[in-house]
């Protein structure tokens, strides 16, 4: 497993005097001179009530408050840093971040093993600097001022990978692609690819800087096939952490397997000794673009679109219970005799005990695009799951949500691919090193 996000000093932070060494949240100042957080939050606040009853700037005595050489950090938000190097790569179990950015590459024609695998060492170089809080050489200045802001830098391998590198000796069988769904309206043009990256920040600036010097890494070596940049709820949004919500209104990723329970590694990772060898500590992720008929979806009663999920729109509780996070009963049965789980609920047919206990780790974002020429917004979700084996996982789930399945009247799957992304790297070594070079 990578470890746990550590605190980093940002990309400007200066080294902290003997002074700043004590703990400033007692509300005393940090060193002598210096207003500690909560003094300057307290003083700006109370600035800026003085301001607005004076009509005087407040918000200038604020900024200039907060932006001073010598100034105490206003938030740890940009100072956390997410480790590259772990059995795991990042962005599978780290916390989803506010904003993300997915794309796919092509190697170019005449791109081959040695050329994949150098690209290969320099996404993996530049990510670990970047997760870091560094700043590469020739940077565009995009991310300067910021910390690393919970950056993760995740690479896929996707089916035409194996065939442009002629390693299709080695490619998984996991990897077949997908079978067709008949509600699929796939755009093949923004479907699959050789390479997939993955990149979430919680700042948009840093996850836009990261996705520039990728891009700009892959060089003549790979272009770019499609990208798409998604988002979530900002960390601190919401008073206590809560389970976050689509654009549907409704609360998304309930009953989500987390780290620690009995079967999540093997859910989600390839086991060591596994086939294929080079997959250890690796994972399979499906990506789906879904966009939501917002404009149906909207019309219809709150009770309906309750009915659809299964589940409050409230808080997220099941129709069977109390609580976000309470068992659904799928057997209890209503006052008509009926169940008060629809037969085609959307959280019956994706349960794992109607589909052969098949499991998926679920890390979807947002996305919005516009609005279509109807008027319509061309908004959705980002799919992303993440399994030990997707023909397992996603393919049966999938199949029967395809058969039977109450939101499916309010969604149009419209991209689609899946990638092999292998274990993390070490120290010193690249993502993929083991399948390049070991074959």
């Amino acid at each position: 497993m990578t470890t746990e996000p550590k605190r980093k000093p940002s990309r400007t932070a200066r080294p902290a005097s003997p002074h700043e060494t004590k703990n400033d949240t007692n509300g005393q100042d940090a060193a002598p001179g210096r207003l500690s957080r909560r003094r300057l939050l307290t003083t700006a606040g109370t600035a800026g009530a003085v301001g607005l009853a004076a009509g005087a700037p407040a918000g200038a005595l604020a900024h200039s408050a907060a932006t001073g050489d010598d100034g105490p950090a206003l938030t740890a938000l940009g100072s956390t840093a997410v480790p590259f190097h772990g059995t795991h790569q990042p962005g599978i179990t780290t916390p989803a971040q506010a904003h993300a950015h997915l794309a796919a590459f092509d190697l170019a024609p005449g791109a081959g093993r040695r050329e994949a695998a150098a690209l290969l060492r320099r996404w993996s170089g530049l990510a670990a600097e970047l997760m870091a809080g560094g700043t590469p050489e020739a940077d565009t200045g995009v991310a300067r001022d910021a910390g690393p802001a919970s950056l993760s830098v995740t690479i896929g391998l996707g089916h035409g990978f194996f065939d442009a590198t002629g390693l299709t000796g080695a490619r998984p069988a996991a990897l077949d692609p997908l079978p067709a769904f008949s509600a699929d309206v796939l755009d093949e043009g923004r479907s699959n690819g050789h390479l997939w990256l993955q990149i979430g920040a919680d700042d948009a600036l840093v996850a836009f800087h990261a996705l520039r010097a990728l891009h700009r890494a892959a060089g003549e070596t790979a272009t770019l096939r499609w990208q798409m940049t998604g988002f979530n709820r900002t960390p601190g949004a919401t008073a206590r952490p809560m389970t976050t919500r689509n654009l549907m209104g409704q609360v998304d990723g309930t009953n989500n397997p987390a780290p620690g329970d009995e079967d999540f590694e093997r859910h989600v990772f390839v086991p060591e000794g596994g086939d294929p060898a080079w997959m250890a500590g690796g994972s399979y992720v499906v990506f789906r673009r879904i966009r939501m008929l917002l404009d149906a979806w909207e019309a219809r009663p709150l009770a309906e679109q309750e009915r659809v999920m299964g589940r409050r729109k409230s808080d997220g509780a099941p129709l069977t219970g109390e609580r976000e996070t309470d068992p659904v009963d799928l057997a209890a049965v209503g006052p008509d005799g009926r169940g008060v789980i629809a037969a085609n609920a959307h959280v019956r047919v994706t349960a794992p005990e109607t589909n052969g206990g098949a499991t998926m780790l679920r890390r979807s974002f947002s996305y919005h695009d516009g609005f279509r020429d109807d008027g319509a917004p061309d908004a959705g979700l980002l799919f992303l799951c993440w399994q030990a084996d997707p023909l397992r996982a996603f393919v049966p789930v999938q199949r029967k949500l395809d058969r039977g399945d109450a939101l499916s009247e309010f969604v149009r799957h419209e991209a689609s691919g899946l990638f092999a992304v292998p274990g993390g790297a070490r120290e010193g070594e690249y993502v993929g090193q083991a399948l390049v070079e070991g074959y």
